[in-house]
């Protein structure tokens, strides 16, 4: 079997099992199996599929047929130009969570604290386009942290970074420049109604509180103030109908500048706001 003929197999097993882009996703799994960058994949098409490529190509087919995330079969996702270790254990770092990092991006200040780190997609993007800075990522989960970790030494930001295994803001100290954060927001009945990928392989805790989802959404921002410098900015990333709630929230909390910042397609994705007072 040659690798043109395995990947017309597997789109078609895939597209079978209503995988939304069976092409794809098809080409990315077996550039995976193969080893190979996917823009060489065409130029080793036309030859003969390897036993041990074809072994592993099956076994990725049956778990994207199951609907696993391809993220995770392949444990690599890629975010704001760079490449992140994944495992069932984290969020999949997602295209609408570059517009959160981009928002710290345009902010001041020299020290993130980033609450709910899972992958550290977020804290060590910033560090890494923001050399000097400094950032600390927090999740309730050891697992999740390792996954941070293990990124950070890969993207050579490792010195830089501190993890802290905390419910939120519990075993945090002291003030920062910047507080981010991607909580859970998904409601209760919203995550009845996700793709498969997402509600059945992906950390539950990661995606939802429950009830209306804007439980940890409280929790952040109630408490942000305490752990910020003066002027210093708090920047969320929130679920497109959570806009005018959260905004409120930041108001009720005391700070000032708010903004709500939309996404590629035009949806409300982040909220930033300022504590007042000068550093």
């Amino acid at each position: 079997m040659t690798g043109a003929e395995a990947l017309r197999e597997a789109v078609a097993r895939l597209r079978a099992a209503g995988v939304a882009d069976p092409a794809r996703d098809a080409r990315i799994l077996l550039a995976h199996a193969l080893g190979v960058d996917r823009v060489r994949l065409t130029l080793v098409l036309p030859e003969k599929l390897p036993a041990s490529a074809r072994a592993r190509l099956e076994a990725a087919v049956a778990a994207r047929a199951a609907r696993q995330p391809v993220a995770q079969i392949t444990g690599r996702r890629a975010f704001f130009g760079r490449d992140f270790k994944v495992t069932p254990q984290v969020l999949d770092p997602r295209p609408e969570t570059e517009v959160l990092v981009r928002a710290c991006l345009d902010l001041p200040g020299e020290s993130l604290l980033d609450l709910g780190t899972g992958s550290g997609c977020i804290l060590l993007t910033w560090l890494a386009e923001r050399p000097g800075a400094r950032g600390v990522g927090v999740d309730a989960s050891k697992a999740a942290l390792a996954v941070a970790r293990e990124n950070a030494r890969a993207l050579g930001v490792e010195s830089r970074a501190d993890f802290l295994l905390s419910d939120w803001f519990e075993a945090v100290e002291g003030r920062f420049d910047l507080i981010a954060s991607n909580p859970p927001y998904v409601s209760a009945a919203e995550m009845q109604v996700l793709a498969p990928e997402v509600r059945k392989w992906e950390p539950a805790a990661a995606l939802t509180p429950g009830g209306d989802g804007l439980n940890a959404c409280r929790t952040i921002v109630r408490r942000a103030p305490d752990f910020l410098h003066p002027g210093g900015w708090l920047a969320m990333e929130i679920g497109a109908s959570q806009g005018g709630e959260v905004s409120a929230l930041f108001r009720q909390a005391g700070l000032e500048d708010i903004r709500t910042l939309p996404d590629l397609d035009g949806r409300d994705r982040v909220v930033t706001g300022r504590l007042p007072g000068n550093r």
